[in-house]
């Protein structure tokens, strides 16, 4: 059976996710800086949405920006994040949501590495599964 992610009601996201993973991927959270579990990790693998399990990022497209939060300059192939005007907090930014749930990732900006497109996806940990590259367990909720 194929879960319809897109119209899941908020008490079974509830259910799906912890409460820091609802507050970040369903209410536009943001974790604090520096706290997150994937931050400072560089082991080789696949992120992965936390709350449908589609493939995000490599684990090759990822970076140290200094920033506080997983930092990648390129999402993975195809057409898995998506990109929405966000003019929340006074603020004009580019807010990143996975096509497959709609769930708030995070945000994208132009002083990524200018080497690999000059753009840096600022992603929250809480909305992400890493699945390691040895691994074969799924990386997030199927």
């Amino acid at each position: 059976m194929t879960i319809d992610f897109k119209n899941l009601s908020a008490a079974e996201w509830r259910e799906k996710l912890s409460p820091e993973q609802f507050h970040i991927l369903r209410e536009k959270g943001t974790e604090r800086a520096f706290t997150g579990k994937y931050d400072k990790n560089y082991g080789a693998g696949e992120y992965r949405c936390a709350g449908c399990g589609e493939k995000l990022f490599d684990s090759d497209g990822k970076y140290d920006s200094g920033c506080g939060w997983p930092a990648f300059h390129t999402p993975a192939e195809g057409s898995a994040i998506q990109e929405h005007r966000d003019l929340s907090h006074g603020m004009v930014r580019t807010e990143v949501t996975c096509a497959n749930c709609d769930g708030h990732l995070g945000h994208v900006f132009p002083d990524g590495p200018r080497d690999h497109g000059g753009l840096r996806y600022c992603i929250n940990s809480a909305s992400l599964d890493f699945t390691p590259q040895d691994s074969d367990a799924g990386g997030g909720a199927q």
